[in-house]
């Protein structure tokens, strides 16, 4: 997978229906770890309230899971999972707090409900375009510094960190898709003197 959506914050959005709170959250996720430990942590902040129901989809083993918590089957798991899902979002995790007005709202009503709550979390976190990239570093002189840094902006990378010492050395990621013609430009510009290393891979957000 060279690309995937995810959200581009921890956010949270309420609505009210029939005099019942829904309270949406919403967080980027890597693990079941840090997807439990979320919906830990809203569960503590509202310990009060009937249900704390969530959903989260996970890119590693493509893991998904939902909670209607006590709410009627059907009616609130799985409609914030949809809303991962209809947005194609990953590695992210949607907890839906509710507080009772008195009022029953009917299956209908919760399943409107819930994905309304889920879908005002993820607009107002929103999205970001995670995209995979080797990350690099390189060693230059002063001089050639400022023109390799334009040359890495150029083909969509970011500079990492930079060190100056006796040269100066730049750590920086840039799309898979880039890096043959980046190299290219690099030889040429340096007249094969500076070369590229790579030392990891991992997916950064895409400039946009």
């Amino acid at each position: 997978m060279k690309f995937y959506k995810t959200a581009k914050k921890p956010s949270e959005a309420q609505i009210v229906e029939k005099r019942s709170r829904f309270i949406g959250y919403i967080k980027p996720v890597k693990t079941e770890e840090e997807a439990l430990e979320f919906l830990n942590s809203i569960r503590s902040k509202h310990w009060d309230a009937k249900h704390n129901v969530y959903a989260y989809a996970l890119r590693n083993n493509s893991i998904t899971r939902f909670s209607d918590d006590n709410e009627p089957s059907g009616t609130a798991g799985i409609p914030v999972l949809d809303v991962l899902k209809k947005n194609d979002i990953t590695d992210c995790i949607i907890v839906v707090t509710r507080y009772f007005g008195g009022i029953l709202l009917g299956t209908g009503g919760l399943v409107r409900a819930y994905s309304a709550a889920a879908k005002a979390a993820l607009e107002a976190a929103g999205v970001v375009i995670m995209q995979s990239c080797s990350v690099y570093t390189l060693k230059c002189s002063y001089n050639s510094y400022g023109k390799i840094s334009s040359l890495i902006q150029k083909y969509d990378g970011e500079v990492d960190s930079t060190e100056f010492a006796e040269d100066v050395v730049i750590k920086f990621h840039i799309p898979d898709e880039k890096i043959n013609f980046f190299s290219d430009a690099l030889s040429e510009l340096t007249n094969g003197s500076v070369f590229a290393e790579k030392i990891s891979e991992a997916f950064f957000a895409k400039n946009q």
